[in-house]
């Protein structure tokens, strides 16, 4: 295996472009474990550390341009109320030495259907940043996804930044696993309420080959949200309609057995959490909130 190690971004897409196949390294959190494990055996690692972009962000009037590189601790550090939806994630990633090294980039490069950070990107509405020698262009966050542990990138191709929109209304996000702590989704589930477009986003993790928005749920709620006056009152959302959202979201999902759950219980377990990160990010709409944790750690998730 060789190693290369650009010291600049220009350098990182020269290298790219000359192996196509070297597989870009930062926190290591994915690329490293299964080297180890012997899973993967790339020609070529690129360490892309010492590339001062990727660990840079920067907060504009209506999105936040945020480097591949940058770490979940400095998201949960900096970027709440921005980001809340992706804050709340990322304080269910792994351990705090994971979230110190792992990144939003290279959670997006593995691509990984149990992805903790892809559901609160499709309600947010994020799109990717990729960049090689030929050029830059902008993949909205729902087409980046082909396949398991597959994406949308050109063989030349690296992330340089990830544009989120920021946050106009309450966030929530929700995971479930086999304990609290350093474990990979069972499922993972983020809700987003936009009041002025009077829209709600849901999107859905490890229930399907690739993380999801529940269109249809969200079609359904935005509507029924209108209807019922529920955005100009203080009301709460009336349980057959957090009920049927529920079940809309279940519907959508499309679970395989794995040794972390089998699909009905994915099926099911999506259906809770929809149920209840919706009263949550409901209740933070009727207080005047725009979201962020219910506690400091395990109130996210709904084990």
């Amino acid at each position: 295996m060789e190693f290369l190690r650009p010291a600049s971004w220009q350098e990182a897409l020269a290298a790219k472009a000359e192996h196509p196949s070297a597989v870009p390294i930062a926190g290591g959190t994915d690329v490293m474990v299964e080297i180890n494990f012997d899973q993967r055996r790339p020609g070529w690692l690129m360490d892309l550390n010492r590339v001062p972009e990727l660990h840079e962000w920067e907060t504009g009037e209506d999105s936040v341009r945020l480097g591949a590189s940058v770490p979940y601790s400095r998201i949960m550090e900096n970027l709440r109320a921005e980001l809340p939806g992706l804050a709340l994630a990322a304080h269910t990633v792994g351990s705090p030495q994971i979230r110190n090294r792992g990144s939003v980039g290279g959670n997006l490069g593995a691509a990984s259907p149990a992805g903790d950070s892809h559901p609160p990107l499709l309600t947010a509405g994020a799109e990717v940043e990729a960049e090689s020698v030929r050029g830059s262009r902008r993949i909205p966050v729902e087409e980046f996804f082909t396949g398991v542990k597959r994406n949308a990138l050109a063989e030349d191709e690296l992330i340089k930044y990830v544009h989120i929109k920021k946050a106009t209304g309450p966030q929530q996000f929700s995971k479930i696993g086999t304990r609290n702590a350093m474990v990979i989704a069972v499922c993972g589930f983020s809700v987003a309420l936009h009041p002025e477009s009077r829209r709600v986003r849901a999107a859905v993790a490890s229930a399907a080959p690739t993380p999801f928005r529940a269109t249809e749920a969200e079609d359904f709620l935005s509507a029924a949200l209108d209807e019922e006056g529920l955005w100009d009152s203080d009301r709460i959302v009336p349980p057959s309609v957090a009920r049927r959202f529920a079940e809309l979201c279940s519907a959508a999902c499309k679970p395989i057995d794995d040794v972390r759950g089998s699909a009905a219980y994915r099926r099911h377990a999506v259906g809770v959490m929809a149920r209840r990160t919706l009263t949550w990010v409901w209740e933070s709409y009727r207080n005047g909130g725009r979201g962020g944790a219910r506690n400091d750690e395990g109130g996210t998730r709904c084990a």
